[in-house]
């Protein structure tokens, strides 16, 4: 692996197992991800409920009031509540805590038990929330979501990049993400129709209907085989783990797969005395650590969330009369956006994708703050012109297609594929982590931010964006076409990251 002016290109060779892709693969990791649809559709439905003024008026009385204009009239400052935003970032701190019972479960039971687990618990999660007559009501409702989210956060990544061939595994994880955009779309959708019920109960069925993804979910995961790296990590019988991996591969000549998955779970297993928490810190696992941590972190730093989680709150701040029409229509850019990460991903590759949309987020996010700034000045007291608002509204959906195509799909792909066997399930539960402390840490002070900061925030959300550019232009490989189990590879050839994993390391542990 070379490296010149900062562009990094990856000189292993890429190991071809016989075997075709099947319907049976492609179907599975189908199935596996629709739990990306109950995180989306949370994501979506949250944002338009605490947009809806019943809601409001009933649970967040305060809120309601600013917004009406009676107490507050600065459009920065309207929606500043705690309150109101732990509503929405209490889950992504459920889901934070849920990762060391969800490592355990993966590990220990399965990936796909976790997945089981996700379908259940957030069922009972939305059946709470969508009976709330009480603010404690929807605080536990959206634990319980969280905790569900975070099962599925943990396991689904981790299932689809053990079922998936090295050279369509890139496609098929970003199904993963595809789901959750969906899920978004669905629940815009949603919230637009319900917002329109008389009566001031539309609120109850946008987030009673958050019970439909998790029974898919349900009924789908278990029905779904276990992943054979997961089968054989538990020590299931060798006929049965190569009876699933034929089944997989569509062919009989699996030996070669077997015996390297064989070969990576006996590594696996010298670290039987070891604890998983720890190991993860070892130096020869740096590379891996460091991308488990700083991809999330950047990912969320982006304000990717801030547009998913308050978008009805900034349009309606914007001047519209009806945010949620945009809002549906930021959704359908979502959607397309990643169908064409779907189809590219194992074409051109992470980085490329990953430039690509990081330059695009970082222009529009510039854009973003200077027409809000113009309009709005320090004190937020002006109205919007009507072109303005649709200038702002249109550079929105150019910034979700760019984090659609790279930072939404590729955060979860790329730490699901990097991590060796003995220590996946810990790697991924510390992707999520990460990924879920941001989220809250965001999700919980975005709207005081706004208040305090003023447009100067999205000028903040350029800054990391261009930071985490760089980052990956320098300091990420390419991993596409690589088995993952043959992945240490890209590290040991990388121009700084072999530093940490010289080339004749066999990954095996100290015991």
């Amino acid at each position: 692996m070379s490296s010149g002016g900062g562009v990094i290109v990856s000189s292993t060779a890429c190991k071809e197992y016989p075997g075709r892709f099947t319907c049976f693969v492609f179907f599975a990791c189908l199935v596996a991800a629709c739990g990306g649809l109950m995180f989306g559709y949370d994501i979506g439905i949250s944002g338009g409920v605490t947009s809806m003024s019943p809601f409001l008026e009933a649970f967040f009385p305060d809120v309601y009031r600013k917004e009406q204009g009676i107490v507050s009239s600065n459009h920065y400052c309207k929606f500043d509540s705690h309150e109101l935003t732990f509503f929405t970032s209490s889950l992504y701190l459920a889901a934070l805590l849920s990762q060391f019972p969800a490592s355990f479960t993966a590990s220990k039971c399965g990936r796909k038990l976790s997945i089981v687990v996700a379908g259940i618990v957030f069922l009972f999660g939305a059946a709470l929330n969508a009976a709330a007559f009480h603010v404690s009501m929807l605080y536990l409702g959206r634990i319980l979501l969280g905790v569900g989210v975070g099962f599925a956060l943990q396991a689904v990544p981790l299932y689809i990049s053990e079922m998936a061939t090295s050279k369509f595994r890139g496609s098929l994880n970003t199904m993963f993400q595809l789901m959750i955009t969906i899920g978004i779309f669905a629940a815009n959708l949603i919230n637009y129709g319900s917002n329109k019920i008389k009566g001031g109960w539309g609120w109850r069925l946008s987030l009673g209907l958050a019970a439909v993804p998790a029974a898919i979910v349900l009924v789908g995961s278990m029905c779904l085989p276990d992943t054979p790296n997961s089968m054989i990590e538990r020590g299931v019988s060798e006929e049965d783990v190569k009876r699933n991996l034929q089944r997989l591969r569509g062919t009989a000549n699996i030996h070669q797969e077997y015996h390297d998955l064989c070969e990576a779970c006996a590594n696996a297993s010298e670290a039987k005395n070891n604890t998983k928490w720890w190991t993860i810190f070892q130096r020869k696992y740096r590379p891996q650590m460091v991308m488990a941590f700083l991809i999330p972190f950047f990912q969320q730093l982006t304000g990717i969330n801030v547009i998913m989680f308050y978008a009805p709150v900034l349009f309606r701040t914007l001047g519209f009369d009806n945010p949620l029409e945009p809002v549906a229509i930021t959704g359908g850019f979502n959607v397309f956006a990643t169908v064409f990460a779907f189809f590219m991903v194992d074409w051109l590759g992470r980085r490329f994708l990953f430039l690509v949309g990081g330059f695009q987020m970082l222009a529009c996010q510039l854009i973003i703050g200077s027409f809000i700034g113009k309009v709005f000045g320090v004190a937020g007291l002006a109205s919007v012109p009507k072109e303005i608002v649709l200038w702002i509204a249109s550079f929105i959906c150019v910034f979700v297609a760019g984090f659609a195509w790279s930072w939404g799909p590729l955060g979860w792909l790329i730490p699901s594929e990097i991590f060796p066997l003995e220590i996946r399930s810990t790697g991924q539960s510390i992707n999520a982590m990460i990924n879920m402390l941001m989220t809250f840490v965001i999700g919980q002070v975005f709207l005081s931010l706004l208040c305090a900061t003023k447009f100067a925030l999205f000028y903040i959300f350029a800054f990391f964006v261009l930071s985490m550019t760089l980052y990956v232009t320098f300091f990420l490989p390419e991993t596409k076409g690589i088995p993952i189990e043959d992945m240490s590879k890209v590290w040991s050839q990388h121009w700084f990251w072999r530093r940490f994993v010289p080339s004749e390391t066999s990954f095996r542990l100290a015991v």
